[in-house]
């Protein structure tokens, strides 16, 4: 039970590596040897689907934070910066044009 326990905990956590196939593999297995009734492998495959989404995005959000708190807040430019920029380059390339 204790194995049962720590396989489920290692997949929930590498989820976002491994990928909700992965999941329905392990899942069965355990399925298979008895450690898990079919019953459970259903609600236990959707929380570890929707753990490890969580687990994901709070990681994405740290190392977010972390390279924005390494590289300040003004170092890297924004999506949205660079379309501002862009605009501006077409508007002094069409006015350039023109002259």
């Amino acid at each position: 039970m204790k194995d049962t326990i720590g396989k489920a905990i290692f997949l929930g956590l590498g989820l976002a590596v491994a990928g909700k196939e992965q999941v329905e593999r392990t899942i069965e297995e355990l399925v298979k040897k008895g450690e898990l009734s079919k019953a459970e492998s259903g609600s236990l495959t959707e929380e570890l689907v929707r753990k490890g989404e969580e687990a994901k995005l709070r990681v994405e959000e740290l190392v977010r934070a972390r390279v924005q708190a390494l590289m300040g807040d003004d170092a890297l430019a924004t999506k949205a910066d660079v379309e501002r920029l862009e605009q501006r380059l077409e508007a002094l390339e069409r006015r350039l044009a023109a002259d």
